[in-house]
């Protein structure tokens, strides 16, 4: 049963789909397009679904085949341009031998239909009155009368004297009845005229003669008679798309009553209510005269959609009067036409060779510069074996000058001793920061390639991201993902921020920081020091989380060396002294410049500081005798210390300044003070926690040492100390 309906279902909606094209009703493929000799085309149709629906106006009746409209009307002729020809039989009224008048008439209905504005009413015979009008002679009425005493001596005028006519315009959907009788009191005239006659006719289709039409009309019965029709009761712009026109036809609004019709185009000719029905006329093979080509020459005549040309051949004109070729006239205008498009062809193909030259000038060049920048080591380094930050991307010299604007001024975001930063806006609207080497500093563009190589290595989530690198510049470009608040050191001296980082702010930066720093030394696939840890060079994002930037310095330690022997370079204040002095370099010199770092968190003053006294000018001496004269208190900056909180700032302030010991060696390494800090900040988030809820700490506090009495194999900091140290680990 599911199946029998499911293939109904799809009968219909093949049917429908025949019909419905676009949204426009079209006819079946199967209708009668004749009856006899007469051609049947849409929107009229004999059948159902043949026709235009909701208008059964359209629907033809074919009966002895003869079509016949409104099933009773015969219909001789259709017309695409919004009318039929139809045969209307005629009404007589005529007088027997005793002179007694035998009146009749004719009545009929049009329905949808509408009589032509061509159409004349016409009466034939003396002394009658004509009239014609709607059923009961009440709503509409008109007519004409014809006077005679003989048979009238002119011949073919229909103007009063023996046939008069009329102009009638009926209403829709009445009934209509015409009919002819004599006028009473007159002359007799029915021996040379027995019968008179009314009538609807085509203008121009009926001429009257005296001498035959008086005494018998020539034996007809049926006239033609011109009939409007439209398609709906819309206009063209009411219908829109719904509109039946088809291809390369034109919607025009009915001018006698309300729908629209189609026409073919100019040059088309066909029926213009199906989709396809216009075709193009080959005017130059028709032989209908209304649509012929006008070439003087049928040879010239070229066909083209809508229309025709005439073309002549290489050295001639058309003459547009005559339709005909004529040889061209070569004058001093044509000359100078040559000259012109001769120099301009010659100019611009000096301009299109430049242009080549220019642009190979200009790739050569970038070439030059890529590889002066080190661009195949990169690449090759970048693609070789062993782990690599694998979304390093090489940009275009092109790509960065339209990010930066042109490397506008208003897009600098800082200058420091490796360069300037722009900020880029990328082609899918990626905001980046684009750093710049100093022109002409070689030792800059090394670091710029070093930066590259290191951060390759690297895949942390508090180091600055590489996104790519530009190296088709006379010196290369370095893109980083955008961090957008600034730096440490701007949040803690800079003018551009409020110094409000709070305690717990400054320990979570050193504890990520301090971790970074311990991925990079113990965890990276090659071990790393990075040699200008200090705040200018560790970043903010609106989280306030750091973000280790500027590697440029930074050194890869090859896994069989514990130091390297390398030219010194660093910030002064954050210059490990031990590395400034034997020029030896590892993962110490890098502790040294991160205690100077978190003594700048705690104290929130400068390293290096020109303006305190001579003893104090560097921030580790200032805090070494801070610390040996029992006055830290002193120099802690005040937004950071509170009641809560001094025994955590003492223990900061002590791992500092193991970490700034003169000899590398006594300085812990930076696994250790990661762990340390890691731990002292869970002992500050217990401490703030428990000072806010001392009731449910008090619980837990209890649950921990039940927990202890089972377990004595660990103790609290071993424990915060491997899970930091877990943390470090899983930062790549």
């Amino acid at each position: 049963m599911k199946l029998q309906e499911g293939l109904f279902l799809v009968v219909i909606f093949c049917l429908s789909y025949t019909v419905l094209v676009k949204g426009q009703h079209q006819p079946r493929k199967d209708c009668q397009t004749k009856c006899g000799n007469v051609a049947i085309e849409y929107p009229f149709g004999i059948s159902s679904g043949c026709y235009y629906p909701g208008n059964e106006s359209f629907s033809i009746t074919c009966k002895d085949d003869r079509p016949h409209v409104l099933r009773l009307i015969e219909v001789k002729n259709f017309y695409h341009r919004g009318q039929i020809q139809v045969l209307l039989n005629g009404s007589s009224s005529c007088n027997d031998a005793q002179g007694n008048e035998i009146l009749g008439s004719y009545d009929f209905r049009l329905d949808d239909l509408s009589l032509s504005a061509n159409n004349k009413f016409t009466v034939v015979g003396c002394n009658v009155l004509g009239v014609v009008g709607t059923s009961g002679m009440d709503d509409y009425v008109t007519g004409c009368m014809s006077v005679c005493n003989v048979p009238p001596a002119k011949n073919g005028k229909c103007d009063g004297v023996g046939c008069c006519r009329t102009n009638v315009s009926l209403p829709l959907d009445y009934t209509y009845k015409f009919a002819s009788f004599r006028i009473p009191n007159m002359t007799s005239v029915h021996k040379f005229n027995p019968c008179t006659y009314a009538f609807l006719v085509e203008d121009d289709k009926f001429i009257f003669s005296s001498l035959e039409d008086l005494k018998n009309l020539r034996n007809v019965e049926k006239f033609p008679v011109s009939l409007d029709w439209s398609i709906g009761n819309q206009t063209c712009e009411q219908a829109g798309n719904t509109s039946i026109c088809g291809g390369n036809s034109t919607c025009s609004d009915s001018t006698t009553r309300s729908g629209y019709i189609c026409t073919c185009n100019q040059g088309f000719d066909g029926n213009p209510y199906i989709l396809d029905g216009c075709q193009d006329i080959n005017e130059c093979t028709t032989s209908n005269s209304d649509h012929k080509h006008n070439c003087s020459d049928p040879k010239t005549c070229r066909n083209r959609d809508g229309g025709f040309d005439c073309k002549c051949r290489s050295g001639y004109r058309l003459d547009t009067t005559t339709m005909s070729c004529k040889r061209k006239e070569f004058g001093w205008a044509m000359i100078l036409l040559v000259t012109t498009i001769v120099f301009l062809v010659i100019l611009l193909g000096v301009s299109f060779i430049q242009h080549r030259l220019r642009r190979r000038k200009d790739t050569e060049l970038r070439q030059k510069f890529f590889e002066k920048n080190g661009g195949g080591m990169l690449i090759q380094r970048l693609s070789g074996a062993g782990p690599s930050n694998a979304d390093v991307k090489i940009f275009t010299e092109e790509g960065m000058k339209e990010a930066t604007n042109g490397y506008d001024e208003s897009r600098i975001l800082g200058q420091g001793g490796q360069g300037t930063v722009y900020k880029g806006i990328l082609p899918d609207n990626s905001v980046v920061a684009i750093k710049k080497a100093r022109l002409g500093d070689r030792s800059q563009v090394e670091q710029f390639i070093n930066e590259v190589l290191v951060l390759s290595q690297i895949n942390h989530r508090n180091v600055v991201k590489l996104l790519g690198c530009c190296l088709e510049t006379e010196v290369p470009l370095l893109v980083y993902e955008f961090i957008n608040s600034g730096t440490l050191f701007d949040h803690l001296h800079g003018s551009l921020f409020d110094s409000s980082l709070t305690w717990e702010h400054r320990l979570r930066i050193a504890v990520e920081v301090a971790g970074t720093l311990a991925y990079l030394h113990s965890s990276a696939s090659i071990p790393i020091i990075h040699r200008d840890v200090k705040t200018a060079n560790i970043l903010l994002d609106d989280n306030l989380t750091a973000k280790v930037a500027d590697f440029g310095a930074s050194r890869l330690i090859p896994m069989d060396q514990e130091q390297l022997t390398t030219m010194v370079q660093g910030t002064l204040g954050y210059l490990d002294p031990e590395y400034y002095n034997t020029g030896l370099l590892n993962e110490k010199s890098d502790v040294y410049s991160f205690g100077v770092v978190l003594m700048e968190l705690l104290s929130g003053q400068k390293a290096l500081c020109f303006e305190r006294l001579e003893t104090s000018k560097h921030l580790v001496s200032y805090f070494l005798s801070s610390m040996k004269e029992n006055k830290l208190h002193e120099i802690i900056d005040g937004q950071v210390m509170n009641e809560y909180n001094q025994r955590e700032i003492q223990e900061a302030a002590r791992i500092a300044l193991e970490c700034t010991r003169l000899m590398g060696e006594e300085r812990p390494r930076m696994k250790d003070v990661a762990a340390e800090l890691e731990a002292l900040r869970a002992k500050t988030t217990k401490h703030k926690w428990s000072d806010q809820f001392p009731k449910e700490v008090e619980h837990l506090l209890g649950v921990q040492i039940l927990s202890a009495q089972g377990d004595t194999s660990s103790t609290g900091y071993d424990s915060i100390k491997n899970v930091a140290i877990l943390d470090i680990e899983a930062g790549r």
